[in-house]
């Protein structure tokens, strides 16, 4: 099967949005091997900060994640924050794209994620035996990153000034929505009435 993405391609904004958008199971069917190789982490991050762009065009909060096979190179699973779409606290990046990957050896892989994770992602990469995460944005939030390390989990801040400034930018937009992603519905309304929060 000939695939659109080879050892030909050049790695390219636009090929690494079609990985972004593109259901990680047909994604076999878009680039091959040669091509997967050539990734790099930057390019990961970058298709976390697309599946990030994804959540805030949906009216979201932009965060993405992509976990990566080790040995391979290859994606095995990758998510997009959807707090507000799907109704859901937790749906976070980093719990959609573990969702997305399934029941894999969590030890084998790293999981590129375009903001500082929170504490509830934090203790599941945790929990799942990351070996490794690799963090986009520690510039608009950070904090798990001494609890990861203390967990024997490598550590790598790879900032992408594209993440960095649409969080910006969201956090400016929507801080309510950006506070109920972090703390939950009980710290917007504390924050909006202090005096009835204590």
């Amino acid at each position: 099967m000939t695939t659109l993405l080879n050892q030909q391609t050049d790695i390219t904004e636009q090929a690494l949005k079609a990985i972004a958008h593109m259901p990680t199971r047909s994604l076999t069917a878009l680039l091959d091997n040669a091509f997967v190789q050539k990734l790099t982490d930057a390019d990961f991050m970058r298709i976390a900060v697309y599946l990030a762009q994804k959540s805030y065009d949906e009216g979201g909060c932009p965060i993405g994640a992509v976990i990566v096979h080790n040995e391979t190179n290859q994606i095995v699973g990758k998510g997009h924050n959807t707090l507000v779409q799907e109704d859901h606290p937790y749906n976070h990046g980093e719990t959609s794209a573990i969702r997305d990957a399934g029941r894999v050896n969590f030890g084998d892989t790293t999981i590129y994620t375009s903001l500082s994770p929170c504490e509830i992602c934090a203790a599941l990469v945790s929990m799942r035996g990351f070996g490794r995460v690799v963090v986009g944005d520690v510039t608009n939030a950070n904090g798990t990153e001494a609890y990861l390390l203390q967990k024997k989990i490598e550590v790598d801040i790879l900032e992408d000034p594209q993440g960095i400034a649409l969080y910006a930018r969201f956090r400016s937009e929507k801080p309510d929505q950006d506070l109920e992603d972090w703390r939950g519905l009980d710290a917007v309304e504390k924050a909006r009435n202090p005096v009835a929060g204590r």
